[in-house]
């Protein structure tokens, strides 16, 4: 059997991780297997589909390196829901509805006060054809829904393993609005139907919906694809993932916190697995080693701090060859090999470069609490050319002529040299800011240019 997946999203927001992890285990899904990925657009919500979100999910997927073979939008594909409603109407798996919101609203609320499950009662099943042009010269329009059988569902699912529901525990669903428009459950069935999709990754959410969309598939004569339902992300605490751990939308991941790609990916591929999560550079071996049966069905827990770790190691093993484009993007065009050398291991994020870089070509407030120390320092300050053996021969005379050493000894320099109190190694970062810059900062110069 050929294989094909789908990834489903709204274009109603920015695309959260919740959702790029279901993209990505997705893509690693069709990549292990051969098979084909196919990015469907779910804009049958047409007010608040906007372009500019779906341009925002193309750009995610590209960016955390998910292509998709092939592009769909359901609101190209209205006329065949409506074809399919008809046949379904023909069968009596689908039937008008004329309650209210309001009005299904107390009835939800009155069950519950009776303590039974708000399952619609398919009282709209009972009315005539004249109570139902009644309720149409009042101006009501239906809404219509799917007619369930009152029997067992099950599936072996590829995260939860066997799955049992019973027909006449869920509510019938809804399958299109009363302004006409068809809803997710019943757009998502056709489309994987014609599509021919053998396999769907979802979040355990959806469990449900996908208990309805199995009997939805058998009554439209298809096989149900394979389904895959993984445990929702929590925080780090293990409470709902929600925006106040952080801004967790791919847009601002990339562009405001400036992540790296494979530090999400990495994260997001192996969280809820067997395997240890560890800094990946290419999503090849993600692929290679991806298999559902690694899944467990704890919730696992997405931690900001976890993946700016990961971010910082693999920044940590970049060449300057893998960076320096973005580097001159940012207005560091001059950076050179042996300055992204000496400062990458003091880096978490790609842009804390720039700082590193204002630091050595300034302007910096030099930080000098002993006056005197720093100007006998200043005093020793080997003359230019210098060389990697310039800060040692520095120290060692600083010390003889003070008698300081260790903390006492290189604090004071690094705060006088570059206004802070850590940063890369004094023996690199003194070349970088060369032998002009640090006499005038030596010297209790402010801002040095």
């Amino acid at each position: 059997m050929s294989v094909k997946v789908r990834f489903a999203p709204s274009p109603t927001g920015m695309m959260h991780v919740g959702n790029a992890r279901t993209a990505l285990i997705t893509y690693l899904l069709a990549r292990s297997l051969d098979g084909h990925f196919l990015l469907r657009i779910d804009d049958t919500d047409l007010e608040r589909s906007k372009k500019e979100y779906e341009e925002e999910i193309e750009a995610a997927l590209i960016w955390m390196g998910c292509p998709w073979d092939e592009k769909a939008r359901q609101r190209d594909r209205l006329h065949r829901y409506s074809e399919c409603l008809e046949k379904m109407e023909t069968a009596g798996r689908v039937y008008k509805c004329y309650e209210t919101p309001e009005e299904l609203s107390l009835k939800r609320k009155s069950q519950l006060s009776r303590g039974l499950p708000p399952i619609y009662d398919r009282a709209a099943l009972a009315l005539s054809e004249e109570q139902k042009a009644a309720y149409e010269a009042q101006g009501r329009k239906p809404h219509w829904r799917f007619k369930l059988e009152h029997k067992p569902i099950e599936w072996n699912d590829l995260v939860r393993g066997e799955v049992k529901f019973n027909g006449a525990d869920l509510s019938d669903p809804v399958v299109l609005r009363e302004d006409g428009s068809p809803l997710f459950n019943w757009c998502s069935v056709i489309d994987d139907m014609d599509y021919a999709i053998t396999h769907i990754v979802r979040g355990e959410d959806h469990v449900s919906n996908t208990a309805a969309q199995i009997q939805m598939f058998e009554a439209l004569g298809a096989t149900p694809p394979e389904m895959a339902h993984l445990p929702l992300l929590s925080d780090a605490e293990g409470g709902k993932l929600s925006k106040r751990t952080g801004s967790l939308n791919l847009y601002d991941l990339r562009t405001e916190h400036g992540l790296e790609s494979m530090a999400l990916v990495s994260l997001l591929a192996r969280l809820g697995t067997s395997e240890p999560i560890e800094p990946f550079t290419d999503i090849a071996p993600l692929v290679e080693s991806f298999n559902f049966s690694k899944f467990g069905r704890a919730a696992p827990k997405f931690d900001v701090e976890e993946l700016m770790r990961l971010n910082a190691k693999i920044l940590h093993g970049s060449a300057f060859a893998d960076v320096n484009v973005r580097l001159a993007h940012m207005g560091l065009q001059d950076m050179d090999e042996v300055f992204w050398e000496a400062v990458r291991p003091n880096i978490t994020r790609l842009d804390d470069a720039k700082e590193w870089w204002r630091v050595a070509r300034g302007p910096v407030d030099p930080v000098i609490e002993d006056a005197d120390f720093i100007a006998q320092a200043l005093e020793l300050l080997p003359p230019a050319p210098w060389s990697s053996e310039t800060w040692m021969q520095w120290a060692n005379a600083v010390k003889e002529a003070t008698g300081r050493k260790g903390k006492q000894l290189f604090m004071p320099l690094r705060q006088a040299l570059t206004g802070m109190e850590h940063g890369p190694e004094l023996a690199e970062l003194l070349l970088l800011i060369g032998p002009d810059k640090a006499r005038e900062r030596l010297s209790g110069q402010k801002k040095a240019a």
